[in-house]
């Protein structure tokens, strides 16, 4: 029984030693990736892009703003901030006015269905209440 015991304490302290060095090595590969332009955040929300570092003493100064800077620790930034990808944006579609002549179809762009007219104030409460009556 004593046996078991031992063999899951060192079962324990091994899985300790093994995160923790993961999470070093995580972190050298972070801070090998520092250099002055990169964008980054700091371990209490503050974001800037890196402008100097000071290996000697663990420093890193940062520009949050045009002309704005902070020194932090150097294990105080954690994260290196991408730039968020910007979706391309999608044109309405919009009618020439030969379209309503020549007869063809205008589609919703996102879907591909037809687009539906735009109903008058009028038309709208009409519409809804038809709705409701062909689901009961």
């Amino acid at each position: 029984m004593s046996i078991l015991l031992f063999v899951m304490l060192g079962v324990f302290i091994f899985m300790m030693f093994r995160r923790n060095k993961k999470t070093q090595q995580q972190q050298a590969e972070l801070q090998s990736k520092f250099g002055p332009g990169v964008d980054v955040m700091t371990s209490f929300g503050l974001f800037g892009r890196i402008v100097d570092i000071d290996e000697a003493e663990n420093k890193v100064t940062l520009e949050l703003s045009p002309g704005n800077t902070a020194t932090v620790h150097r294990q105080a930034v954690t994260k290196i901030v991408e730039p968020a990808a910007v979706p391309e944006a999608v044109a309405p579609a919009v009618p020439d006015d030969a379209s309503s002549i020549t007869g063809q179809e205008i589609t919703a762009p996102e879907t591909g269905t037809p687009a539906q007219p735009a109903e008058t104030p009028d038309e709208t409460p009409k519409r809804l209440n038809d709705e409701g009556k062909k689901d009961i």
